[in-house]
């Protein structure tokens, strides 16, 4: 063998350990670089995992259905349940039964016009549009508490309601298991059926993980929701009998009204309880919201989630007041001279203006079948919050 040749070889044994040890170098740093971006996940702030809803990725606004030949009418909700941006089992609970899509846009529809019309005259007016939702769903807020109540609420209500007008093929009405007095009434009408709707809301949302304070916060806000319509239920009767003897009642189980469940959630967000929380502060606004003494640190035998019909929250509520990622802040918002619009343009000020309206007035009911009303104008002032 030359020495040319021989020198070639010898380079070549030289170069394979350089070139193992680069290779090596290269794995531990894609390995570290896997480590710190899955951390970095890991750590990201907010829920584990989106619900449903106004806590969800689904949108806001009514999607109608199309109008499809008659040969493709059977399958129309499976666009629409594509449509609303479910995760794997909800889309597949959302597509085996007809009904079901179009009361997953009823509770989106019922739970945003309920929410928005609850804070209708405060600071946070319930704006979801854009980021603005998904910058409070990262924190723990009272109005993030309102939002779970809420969605939770109006998808049972939705789905209880659903069932007893027959818009379901998996369940109808409701069957009334332990009615008072049974024998003196006779079971009819068509009730709410809560049963139904709990178990599917339950199987809908899944379970979440328990080990994150924030998880568990969330789920609990999500069962007031729920535990809420549950203690709305009333027993409704109708008396049967010779001139109204009442010797027989058909009697079912009604739902309240969402209004009132929308009443009683929002009487909870004012009451809302703190619980041990990751940051003290605020959002970076001068201004926090007020909220009741905060709960003990969780302990060996200390649990932090209190047993509690009341909603709660980890972290201090923004002011509002302006621009952010929260909300668009108050200026130009319409207040109520000597009400409201001191609290709602946070102290600065109102403009006011005059306009002129006409309305029908002085209505009288004319035999036999119309109303017959006037047109009066008259002056009214507008007052919106200075910038």
């Amino acid at each position: 063998m030359s020495s040319m040749s021989i020198r070639a070889t010898q380079e070549k044994r030289n170069d394979l350990p350089w070139s193992r040890s680069k290779m090596l170098d290269g794995h531990l740093l894609l390995g570290w670089l896997s480590f710190t971006v899955i951390v970095y996940l890991f750590n990201l702030p907010g829920p584990t995992t989106a619900y449903f809803g106004l806590t969800g990725n689904e949108p806001l606004s009514i999607l109608p259905l199309s109008s499809q030949p008659e040969e493709s009418v059977g399958r129309a909700h499976y666009k629409l349940c594509d449509r609303l941006k479910l995760e794997k089992k909800q889309r597949r609970m959302c597509r085996r039964d007809p009904g079901v899509a179009e009361t997953l846009m009823e509770a989106i529809s019922m739970s945003t016009q309920e929410c928005q019309y609850q804070f209708r005259f405060e600071r946070w007016n319930c704006t979801l549009e854009g980021r603005y939702r998904a910058n409070i769903l990262k924190r723990g807020f009272k109005e993030t508490a309102f939002l779970y109540a809420v969605s939770s609420a109006g998808l049972t209500h939705a789905m209880a309601k659903a069932c007893s007008a027959g818009r379901m093929e998996r369940c109808t009405c409701d069957e009334a298991p332990d009615l008072e007095n049974r024998k003196a009434w006779q079971w009819g009408g068509c009730g709410d059926n809560l049963k139904y709707s709990n178990k599917f809301v339950k199987d809908f949302l899944g379970k979440r993980s328990n080990k994150d304070l924030r998880a568990r916060v969330d789920m609990h806000n999500t069962n007031v929701g729920m535990k809420v319509i549950k203690a709305g239920v009333e027993t409704t009767c109708k008396c049967h009998g010779v001139s109204g003897s009442c010797t027989v009642q058909t009697c079912w189980r009604q739902l309240s009204p969402f209004h009132e469940i929308g009443k009683q959630l929002k009487q909870r967000y004012e009451t809302s309880l703190k619980v041990g929380s990751s940051t003290n502060e605020a959002t970076g606004e001068g201004e926090i919201s007020q909220s009741r003494p905060q709960q003990p640190p969780p302990g060996p035998s200390n649990d932090p989630i209190p047993r509690t019909m009341d909603l709660l929250h980890i972290d201090d509520s923004p002011s509002f007041c302006v621009p952010s990622k929260f909300s668009p802040g108050t200026s130009a918002r319409k207040c109520y001279k000597d009400k409201n619009c001191n609290v709602i343009c946070c102290d600065r000020g109102h403009n006011t203006q005059s306009r002129v309206v006409t309305r029908p007035c002085q209505c009288q009911v004319r035999w036999c079948c119309y109303v017959e009303c006037k047109q009066c104008t008259q002056k009214e002032e507008v007052y919106t919050c200075k910038g």
